[in-house]
C-alpha cells in the first residue's frame, strides 16, 4: 500500500474512532462502507471496553460452547442479504475441512474454520439497546457470521448467557498469545 493510500486510510480510521467514541450505536457494516474500511477495522475503532479479540484458531471450541447456550440469534450480513436465525446453535463436528453443523432442522450448514482469523466478543448498544455477540471474521476483515446472546421476556440480555459469554472471554483471553 502506498504511503498516500496508507495516510488516507489512517485519516478515515481516525475520523471513525472519533465518531465511535461519542456513540457506539449504529449499523457497523454501514460505517465500514461510509469510511471505506473493513468491518473488522470498524470493530477495532470501537472503544477498547466494547470488544475483545481471540485468535480464529479457537473457532471449533467457541462454536461447541455456543451450542450449549440455548436460544441465540445467528446473523449473516452481506452486501445484499441479512439472514437471521433465532434458535439453538447446533453442535457440530470437524470433517473434510469443515465444521459441520448437526442441525437436522432449523440451522444447519458447513463452516470453514480455517477461514476464521479473528473472533471478536462485542458488547455495544444497537438502536439504544445493549447487545452482546460473538463475531467471526475472515482474514480480509469481513464478517463470516455473528451470534448474538438471547433476550428474556422483558427484552433484557439473558443473564445466564451473559455470564457464559463473560466467562468464555475471560478464559480465552487469559491464554497467552491469543488476546489482542
Amino acid at each position: 500500500m502506498s504511503t498516500e493510500l496508507l495516510s488516507a486510510k489512517t485519516e478515515r480510521l481516525q475520523k471513525l474512532r472519533l465518531q465511535l467514541a461519542e456513540s457506539q450505536d449504529g449499523i457497523l457494516e454501514a460505517m465500514a462502507l461510509q469510511h471505506d474500511v473493513t468491518l473488522l477495522d470498524v470493530v477495532r475503532c470501537l472503544p477498547d471496553a466494547c470488544w475483545q479479540r481471540i485468535d480464529g484458531s479457537h473457532f471449533v471450541n467457541v462454536m461447541q460452547e455456543l451450542a450449549e447456550w440455548g436460544e441465540l440469534t445467528t446473523i449473516v450480513h452481506t452486501d445484499g442479504v441479512i439472514l437471521e436465525f433465532t434458535g439453538p446453535l447446533p453442535g457440530g463436528e470437524l470433517g473434510r475441512g469443515f465444521y459441520n453443523l448437526k442441525g437436522g432442522s432449523g440451522l444447519s450448514g458447513h463452516l470453514k474454520p480455517d477461514c476464521c482469523s479473528d473472533i471478536i466478543f462485542l458488547r455495544r448498544p444497537f438502536m439504544g439497546t445493549p447487545t452482546a455477540s460473538v463475531q467471526f471474521f475472515s482474514a480480509d476483515g469481513n464478517s463470516m457470521f455473528k451470534v448474538y446472546i438471547g433476550r428474556d421476556a422483558s427484552r433484557q440480555l439473558r443473564p445466564d448467557q451473559l455470564e457464559r459469554f463473560e466467562s468464555l472471554v475471560l478464559r480465552l483471553t487469559r491464554q497467552r498469545g491469543y488476546a489482542a
